[in-house]
């Protein structure tokens, strides 16, 4: 794959500048039906309850190598992954305390993560016995010792789910987790809290890098009928190409965990084409009609590395061609994986264009103009510019 395409665990960086979409969206009411033109919309919530921060899949479990650390950003904020000698996953601030120096060529030993400056050695039992605590244990000047039980490492709280690593990004990260009592629950993000039954699929798995906004790539993936025109030629299915585009009814669900859009023929309400639900603060579910006894879900975890950097995660769950051996003889996995390489990449000719036209002031407000079919990502960017803290350029400001 070309260097100046989609790169794997290699982030490039070029500035945008967000600009919103029209104007703000009316205050949501209970319960609320809205039919306007092909399109419904049903509020059952003010508004989505989680924002920014919240929980993000990181990454698959098994990127977890023993005695080895995955290095990682959240909005430039340098972060690691480790499990600890207690086989626990922990999610650090890649700064030592000592002296502020990265862990970046140090060493994992054993659950024990050492500094390669001065050799300080965080351990979760450390001189305090707290294991939600990650405390220096060692560091080689022994005069260090009575300082070395007061540094600690500072940590987001971390859950394994569905073989995600994720992290709780918050406002800022603590030495004690266990200080903080207010508990997120990720379980908004299971499948099976979706209607789908998990263990009835089989999956592949792709992670990929952008060298765009984060927020753009979301909005990407919300725009399903964009297939028509950049991935026609793409995607194996008769129903998708330029030479069968189509109008369609959109019912749109918005409740305070999710917003959903159900697209419908317009010329055959009752068959469904597609339907899409984005849970924040950064998954993707697309998959068609009732879950429970849908054949496929594809689920897409979006990363904010930082300024124009950004992780997908894509997972492709499917019912069919479950067998191992007969997927093996069609090389049935090569084949998906290359094709989502090639759906990413014709994706990511138009994030670029469209970042460089942000970047330079091309587009203004008025400009932009949404159709009824664009009415998810008005209430995705909605939801978006009225984050606190806001984000600007890529990074987080912290009030």
């Amino acid at each position: 794959m070309k260097n100046n395409q989609i790169n794997f665990f290699k982030s490039g960086d070029f500035n945008t500048v967000l600009k919103p979409l029209g104007e703000d969206l009316k205050t949501f009411r209970e319960e609320r039906i809205v039919k306007i033109d092909n399109y419904e919309i049903k509020e059952t919530s003010k508004e989505l309850e989680i924002g920014i921060y919240g929980w993000y899949a990181i990454c698959p479990l098994k990127e977890l190598k023993k005695n080895k650390i995955f290095y990682f950003s959240m909005y430039d904020e340098p972060l690691l992954l480790f499990k600890d000698e207690n086989h626990t996953v922990r999610c650090v601030k890649n700064v030592c305390p000592h002296r502020g120096a990265s862990f970046f060529g140090g060493d994992l030993k054993d659950g024990e993560l050492t500094c390669p400056y001065h050799g300080a050695k965080f351990t979760s039992e450390g001189s305090c016995k707290n294991i939600d605590r990650l405390t220096c244990s060692h560091i080689i000047d022994s005069n260090y010792k009575s300082y070395a039980k007061k540094i600690h490492l500072y940590q987001y709280k971390t859950l394994i789910k569905d073989d995600y690593v994720f992290i709780n990004y918050c406002e800022k990260p603590e030495t004690n987790i266990s200080d903080n009592e207010e508990e997120l629950n990720p379980n908004k993000h299971e499948l099976n809290k979706h209607g789908f039954k998990a263990d009835e699929y089989v999956f592949e798995e792709v992670l990929v890098d952008f060298k765009c906004d984060w927020a753009r790539i979301i909005e990407n993936h919300l725009d399903i009928l964009h297939i028509f025109w950049v991935h026609g030629d793409t995607i194996p299915d008769k129903d998708v190409n330029k030479n069968v585009l189509t109008s369609f009814n959109q019912k749109i669900n918005i409740n305070k965990d999710f917003i959903e859009s159900i697209y419908s023929y317009k010329n055959d309400p009752s068959k469904e084409f597609i339907r899409i639900k984005f849970i924040p603060p950064g998954r993707i579910l697309i998959y068609k009609g009732d879950p429970s006894k849908s054949r496929y879900v594809q689920v897409l975890d979006h990363i904010p590395l930082g300024n124009n950097k950004a992780r997908v995660i894509v997972r492709h769950y499917r019912k069919f061609m479950k067998n191992k051996i007969m997927r093996n003889l069609v090389l049935f996995e090569e084949i998906q994986r290359k094709t989502f390489y090639k759906i990413f990449n014709e994706d990511y000719m138009i994030l670029k264009t469209q970042t460089y036209n942000l970047k330079l002031d091309l587009l203004k407000n008025d400009e932009i103009k949404l159709l009824g079919e664009d009415k998810i990502i008005k209430y995705y960017w909605n939801w978006y510019k009225n984050q606190k803290p806001k984000i600007i350029l890529g990074n987080i400001v912290r009030n």
